[in-house]
């Protein structure tokens, strides 16, 4: 960041009265004050849950000169867009209003905060989930079509395999508005399209997982 902006934000958060007065502890989540710079962003503080491998951090972006929110669920990460604020006040009515009910539906599923078009979809009752390994090539399943994860875009995690310690990882998203599964790899958090799950119907991607998800998670291990 630049110097003066960083000194600008450094001395609006230092003010900030509602950063006193936050519990150390929400809905099993721990605060860590973090007021470090990173890259073109200045973070202030996380609630984080280690166990979960969840975690909600604020923080300042430089290049939209905005206040933000960013999730962390695994090895991946999104900017939570209702968040956003050009100012620390307008930050915290906001969090004052979501942020408990957001905690929430990260920690703990919610089915009845899963869009209809899911539950249309039955991804959540699929009878091929059971066949779904827990484990494969040290990958472990890490998100399961039982228990989607809302993103953005309108598009849901239903697969997630990682290996944690390699920062590596396989998922299979679901987006609502275009009506279609894909893939998508990540070595070393480096995203990588695969267009071999690309469908629209629930029995085309149990046939495409039956034939490529090993091919595929021993391709990742490879190359990691």
């Amino acid at each position: 960041m630049k110097k003066e902006q960083l000194e600008k934000v450094q001395a609006e958060v230092s003010v900030w009265t509602y950063l006193q007065s936050l519990p150390p502890e929400k809905n099993n989540f721990k605060l860590k004050i973090l007021m470090q710079e990173v890259a073109d962003t200045f973070l202030i503080y996380s609630y984080e849950n280690d166990d979960l491998k969840r975690k909600t951090t604020i923080y300042y972006h430089e290049e939209t000169k905005e206040y933000k929110l960013l999730v962390t669920i695994g090895l991946t990460e999104f900017c939570a867009i209702e968040y956003i604020s050009e100012s620390l006040d307008k930050l915290e009515v906001i969090l004052k209003e979501r942020f408990d009910n957001l905690l929430g539906d990260i920690s703990h599923f919610n089915r009845d905060h899963i869009s209809s078009i899911i539950e249309d979809k039955a991804i959540m009752d699929w009878e091929y989930i059971d066949n779904l390994p827990k484990e494969i090539d040290g990958f472990k399943l890490f998100i399961s079509p039982k228990e989607p994860v809302k993103i953005i875009n309108g598009s849901y995690i239903i697969i997630d395999y990682c290996d944690f310690s390699k920062e590596s990882n396989f998922i299979i998203y679901y987006n609502v508005f275009r009506d279609e599964f894909f893939g998508e790899a990540r070595l070393h958090r480096i995203p990588e399209v695969t267009y071999e799950y690309d469908c629209s119907e629930l029995k085309d991607l149990e046939a495409l997982l039956a034939k490529n998800l090993q091919v595929t998670l021993h391709k990742i291990r490879e190359h990691i």
